[in-house]
């Protein structure tokens, strides 16, 4: 089918198994066994598993308790954010060979615009597997990749045959893979959202497709526009070299859960002094604080509030966020406290209408 929307030529990088892949490429006992990086603490959370791991239900944000409990044999080791920035580095180094267009998203992933690319390579699915060769060879780590014309589809994409693996959705076959694909599967659509589109008898793309722009702006409010246009092959966003965070937080996880606010105000003050570091660091200020208590039943609430003015002094941060610790009474003891700052002064004011690119490319993915 022919799609008479702007294309380009974008690629996905996800490493596999980044965290627990790099501990065990850095001690080869590793190699092979179920591996959990953090969570060895009766309070620790998982941040990490090795697929040996996750094939018995361990996951990150898991605790570690339970990690445990589903794998007996789980080796924990410590988090080494040090190691994985310098890995990452490496990684991105390689990515800078082919386009500037790189958008990280996190230190294991990345968008790699190759519309127009340094090699003049016209296929972007070569200069996707010459990528992961190089990180094979000159890392020593796999990684996985999805190519297809937007950043959604090539995100979709790059889970298809992880790990080790790559998936191309040529613009001929956007539409039919968008039609197949299972709701689950569509990036932005999360457990309760899934839930709710089985209840509306959502199960698959093209169920999706069959629904109007006002029933699913009626069910999912704001997010309806995005489910209208992605399931049509449509997201025009741009890849962006310098990805401005959209908020900037702390937060702790506590030895023994908190049963009262009293004993929380000397976590709180820790927490936004952390959190004033970041901002005085990355001289930015915001006007949207938020709480995030995790309850003892891993439960999560937010509470927020909108200043008018910016802030990122901790006096200011605390003081708002005492105000909405008390706001209402807790439901339980809590194990997990974080602040956080959104509205920031970084953010620009784009206009609601999708971007358009001027000019149509021709593709040879």
């Amino acid at each position: 089918m022919k799609l008479d929307f702007p294309q380009r030529k974008i690629i996905h990088i996800d490493m596999d198994a980044f965290y627990a892949s790099v501990e065990q490429m850095d001690n080869p006992a590793l190699k092979g066994k179920p591996v959990a990086v953090g969570g060895a603490e009766k309070r620790g959370v998982v941040s990490a598993a090795s697929y040996e791991a996750r094939k018995f239900g361990v996951r990150s944000a898991m605790s570690g308790y339970l990690a445990k409990k589903n794998c007996p044999d789980l080796i924990f080791v410590p988090l080494r954010f040090d190691r994985y920035k310098e890995i990452s580095h490496k990684i991105r180094t390689i990515f800078f060979d082919y386009t500037d267009l790189v958008e990280p998203l996190s230190l294991d992933e990345a968008y790699l615009d190759v519309t127009i690319n340094k090699k003049g390579n016209p296929s972007a699915s070569l200069i996707a597997e010459e990528i992961r060769q190089r990180i094979l060879e000159e890392v020593g780590l796999t990684a996985s990749a999805g190519i297809s014309i937007n950043k959604f589809i090539a995100k979709v994409a790059s889970d298809y045959n992880k790990p080790n693996g790559q998936k191309t959705v040529n613009p001929e076959e956007v539409i039919s893979f968008l039609e197949d694909l299972e709701i689950r599967k569509f990036y932005g659509v999360g457990k309760v959202t899934a839930d709710k589109m089985y209840h509306l008898g959502i199960f698959t793309g093209k169920e999706l497709k069959q629904k109007s722009l006002e029933f699913l702006r009626e069910n999912f409010g704001k997010s309806g526009d995005y489910y209208y246009h992605v399931v049509r092959g449509i997201h025009n966003s741009e890849v962006k070299p310098n990805r401005i965070p959209k908020s900037v937080g702390a937060e702790r996880t506590f030895d023994e859960n908190l049963s009262s606010e009293i004993f929380m105000l000397q976590r709180m003050d820790n927490i936004a002094t952390e959190l004033e570091k970041r901002l005085k660091k990355s001289k930015i200020s915001g006007k949207t604080i938020t709480l995030k208590i995790k309850y003892s039943d891993f439960t999560l609430q937010t509470r927020s509030k909108t200043l008018a003015y910016y802030i990122a002094d901790k006096s200011l941060i605390l003081e708002t966020t005492k105000e909405l610790l008390y706001q209402e009474k807790l439901e339980n003891s809590v194990r997990l406290l974080g602040i956080s700052l959104s509205n920031l002064n970084t953010e620009k004011n784009e206009p609601l209408e999708q971007k358009v690119l001027s000019v149509q490319l021709k593709f040879d993915f």
